[in-house]
């Protein structure tokens, strides 16, 4: 067990951001009553007790194996990760919204201080090392793209100023690392098998930042129409790149296809509410169901890696 906990992999809190996703699909699909209050009211408390069972784990082996930490918050690529901590956070405040709304805040002011210093962190970390265009992948999103989920329960939790900074700064740092994306996809060799699956990161920076455009300007107009169908563009796209999934060997990574699919499902929930189109409501459901059987086909085989001892391994 102890030596489990010392190669726990920091890339696990993507999980809790996918399940995460899922919780917060089911909240809007409750409030518009398409779903039982039910799925919401479980999914809600399982990926808190989840959370907090990987922060005792990480934490111990901080406690354990600081080198171990160091080296996570050292490497090119996990560094990336650290910041899925503070995502969960942020998320989990929108979970608790409607539930607990003193809780909410609370935990929203602890995710963007830790999401402050995780950024500032990794930025920095991005400037003073000597990096190859081959150590790029999408997990570059999460770090910065992160700040756009801020401005969601932050609108009502600190003056608008302050949210529309973070948007800003996360707007920003998509088009310029989204372009880096392109010109590594296109220009220079394939991703390695591992990161693959990250590709589902691309849907996650549209769909969130139409979510929490519209949270900001309550507004549906050309920019927020624009970010929502560049995500409708990606999930195209990645269909039509399916063969590129089908095959793959299981990695923690698979847990990347989970929280994008969530939350184009729950922009699409936004876009019904204040249109009403049935395009959207079936858009909704249909990427709800999507992100459900992404979540139990990639739980299940993690459930199978970790009962063959395959996860919490020393890791390249």
């Amino acid at each position: 067990m102890r030596q489990k906990i010392q190669f726990f992999p920091i890339t696990s809190f993507a999980v809790i951001m996918g399940l995460t996703g899922l919780t917060i699909a089911f909240g809007k699909f409750h409030h518009l009553q398409w779903l039982p209050r039910i799925f919401y009211d479980v999914s809600i408390f399982i990926v808190l007790g989840l959370f907090l069972i990987f922060i005792v784990l990480y934490s111990l082996k901080l406690a354990w194996y600081p080198d171990e930490v160091k080296t996570d918050f050292k490497h090119r690529i996990r560094i990336n990760f650290f910041s899925a901590i503070s995502i969960s956070l942020l998320l989990l405040s929108i979970a608790f919204y409607t539930y607990y709304p003193m809780l909410s805040i609370a935990i929203w002011w602890l995710g963007v201080i830790l999401h402050t210093v995780f950024m500032f962190k990794t930025i920095s970390f991005w400037i003073q090392h000597n990096f190859e265009i081959q150590h790029f992948n999408p997990a570059w999103f999460i770090p910065v793209v992160g700040n756009i989920l801020i401005p969601i329960s932050g609108v009502d939790f600190a003056p608008l100023l302050f949210s529309y900074f973070y948007f800003a700064v996360g707007f920003f740092f998509w088009i310029v690392l989204f372009t880096i994306f392109l010109y590594r996809a296109i220009f220079h060799v394939q991703l390695p098998e591992k990161f693959i699956p990250t590709f589902f990161i691309l849907l996650a920076p549209p769909a969130v930042g139409f979510i929490s455009y519209m949270r900001l300007t309550a507004s549906w107009d050309t920019f927020s129409v624009f970010m929502l169908f560049m995500a409708y563009f990606f999930i195209v796209l990645l269909a039509v790149l399916y063969k590129s999934f089908t095959k793959l060997k299981f990695f923690m990574s698979w847990w990347a296809f989970t929280f994008p699919l969530a939350a184009t499902s729950i922009a699409s929930t936004v876009a019904f509410q204040v249109t009403h189109m049935l395009f959207f409501k079936v858009t909704a459901w249909a990427l709800l169901i999507s992100a459900i059987v992404a979540i139990s086909i990639v739980a299940w085989y993690t459930y199978v890696h970790i009962r063959k001892g395959e996860i919490c391994v020393k890791e390249e």
